[in-house]
């Protein structure tokens, strides 16, 4: 199946709904973009979604498809032949590539969420310090995956670079926020290259939120109540 109507459910500072923007720009397909309001969940989304009632969902020929990272792998093998493939074509770099994404998200973004968070001198220093060594990991990880390619999908955007790359504008605004650049050229200049690569590419740049306007958006949605 690869014709019909293509909407995806989202909202523009989600990282998540990024996975799927790029990886449908990528592939060159037209989509409508359905933005959910922060603090409500639509009709659709509930009826799209109602396992997890969460964004992003693709809706292909009113069929839905959930979760960011399996959506971008059902992008890829719809559209097969159109724009580079997203997945390695070799089975064990695919499942390096699915590695990674998952420790992505299950210990690095975790790292990064739990950075501002951190109270006091002490408690910043081990956050920072825990984040630093994730970066370290995949500074590592970079260089065995893209094997002196610019992305870690070799000569074009993939899987794990859309993974990573969809919380770049968020890095930046912790970074921002936090006083500490968290992605060193000293310590990881392959990783801080690849990110400037990857902002800077057709199929992101469109996407990727201005640091400023996230930055805004972050106070709104992470002020404290009053009492």
């Amino acid at each position: 199946m690869t014709t019909g109507e293509v909407k995806l459910i989202g909202a523009w500072a989600s990282p998540f709904v990024m996975r799927p923007r790029i990886a449908l720009n990528l592939k060159s397909v037209p989509y409508e973009f359905l933005q959910e309001t922060f603090g409500s969940k639509s009709e659709l989304l509930l009826k799209s979604n109602p396992a997890h009632k969460k964004i992003p969902v693709l809706l292909h020929a009113d069929k839905p498809v959930c979760e960011s990272n399996i959506i971008v792998e059902y992008i890829d093998e719809t559209w097969s032949s159109s724009g580079p493939s997203v997945l390695p074509s070799h089975p064990y770099d695919r499942a390096m590539a699915r590695f990674w994404a998952a420790y992505i998200d299950e210990k690095w973004f975790v790292s990064l969420r739990s950075f501002p968070k951190a109270q006091g001198e002490e408690e910043t220093k081990a956050a920072l310090a825990q984040l630093e060594e994730a970066n370290a990991i995949l500074e590592k990880a970079f260089i065995d995956c893209s094997k002196g390619k610019p992305f870690f999908n070799g000569d074009n955007i993939g899987y794990l670079d859309i993974a990573l790359g969809c919380f770049l504008g968020w890095l930046r605004v912790t970074e921002l926020t936090g006083g500490h650049k968290l992605l060193d050229e000293a310590k990881t200049p392959s990783l801080s290259k690849w990110a400037e690569r990857f902002c800077n590419d057709p199929a992101v740049k469109p996407v990727m939120p201005e640091t400023a306007k996230l930055a805004e958006f972050a106070k709104k949605i992470f002020a404290k109540p009053h009492a």
